[in-house]
């Protein structure tokens, strides 16, 4: 039997630091799925078909990763692709804080959920699409923060 695990965002756009994160879960589960958030509460820059199609191009060469679109609770998203749970990257402490939060909730609402904290690589824990975003749009480069088809995506919605 496969273990699924979820990995739930916004990737708006997915950075290095998420592929990393993704990576690393793809190498301790059979199967992550990834949940690309609708996320009605926000503005995003890339639409939701958009920012799927770039994080199956960034993790392309990682088959056991599947993306799939989701709206709603996670712990639902979670039970309707039979995972255990969800993996989250941490960067920092407000992470952390935020992280354990969202783990005691979940795991309230379903209490066979838990969550699977990755550290990503030191040298990506700067790393926000927030930060990629704000970069991008004042003209800075950020082929060190994302993959190419994210970066190339990025200077196409500049135009």
């Amino acid at each position: 039997m496969t273990t699924t695990v979820v990995y739930p965002g916004t990737f708006d756009p997915i950075t290095l630091g998420h592929e990393d994160v993704l990576r690393r879960a793809a190498r301790l589960f059979g199967r992550v799925v990834v949940g690309v958030a609708e996320a009605h509460h926000k503005k995003t820059l890339f639409s939701l078909q958009q920012r799927m199609d770039l994080v199956r191009l960034s993790l392309s060469d990682t088959p056991n990763i599947e993306v799939h679109a989701f709206d709603g609770l996670v712990v639902d998203f979670c039970a309707a692709h039979q995972a255990l749970g969800v993996v989250r990257g941490v960067r920092n402490h407000a992470d952390f804080d935020f992280e354990a939060q969202m783990a005691a909730m979940n795991r309230k609402l379903s209490t066979n959920f838990d969550t699977i904290i990755v550290l990503p690589e030191p040298s990506l824990q700067c790393i926000s699409s927030t930060l990629v975003r704000e970069i991008s749009k004042l003209g800075g480069d950020v082929s060190g923060l994302v993959s190419v088809p994210v970066s190339a995506a990025l200077v196409n919605i500049k135009g």
